[in-house]
């Protein structure tokens, strides 16, 4: 194996543990409607992209605080946060990973898992 692939493997490793993070920290404060979308091959932003909601204002910033408060725990550093302060929409970057937590109402308007979903065609446009 060469070094190259070795450093893959454990970025592949970290990201996976990153997620599951999110994700168990999601269900654990009892986020609703979470969805988990691959973005591998439809950019170079992040590798997973999670989306969920919070009942209310504080309940996306309680949701919020947790990821973030675990990460720190578990020694992946310091995320990207965004709307934290309003908590209408609250997004966590963590590089290969994104959560984005919204309201129900904040969710349904911007409809993020329609834009980066599975019916998103994944080929380039050609100039016609």
């Amino acid at each position: 194996m060469t070094q190259g692939a070795a450093g893959s493997d454990a970025q592949a490793a970290a990201s996976g543990a990153l997620k599951a993070l999110a994700l168990g920290c999601l269900d654990e404060m009892k986020a609703e409607e979470t969805v988990e979308i691959d973005l591998v091959g439809k950019t170079s932003l992040a590798d997973t992209m999670i989306i969920a909601s919070g009942r209310s204002q504080r309940h996306v910033g309680s949701i919020a605080d947790k990821i973030i408060q675990e990460m720190k725990n578990r020694g992946f550093g310091n995320a990207r946060v965004e709307g934290l302060p309003a908590c209408d929409w609250v997004l966590i970057d963590a590089g290969d990973v994104l959560v984005h937590i919204f309201r129900p109402e904040v969710r349904g308007f911007y409809n993020l898992e329609k834009i980066w979903g599975s019916d998103r065609p994944s080929g380039h446009l050609l100039a016609g």
